[in-house]
């Protein structure tokens, strides 16, 4: 499972986001809008994607 990536990409901004959620994005990789990152696709960064996802674009790859 480890060897499939996502890639994740900031779509919205965090500006009305909760404290929490911004930590969740930054811990992604996140920090500009539009910015792309590319995680493994594991149990943990579903978990972290599914917490900020309507903030998140997601692609398989």
């Amino acid at each position: 499972m480890a060897d499939k990536m996502i890639k994740i990409t900031l779509k919205k901004s965090v500006i009305g986001a909760s404290p929490l959620q911004r930590k969740v994005v930054e811990a992604l990789g996140l920090r500009k809008l539009n910015q792309t990152v590319e995680r493994p696709d594991t149990p943990q960064t579903r978990g972290a994607v599914e917490k900020v996802k309507h903030l998140l674009q997601i692609e398989e790859v």
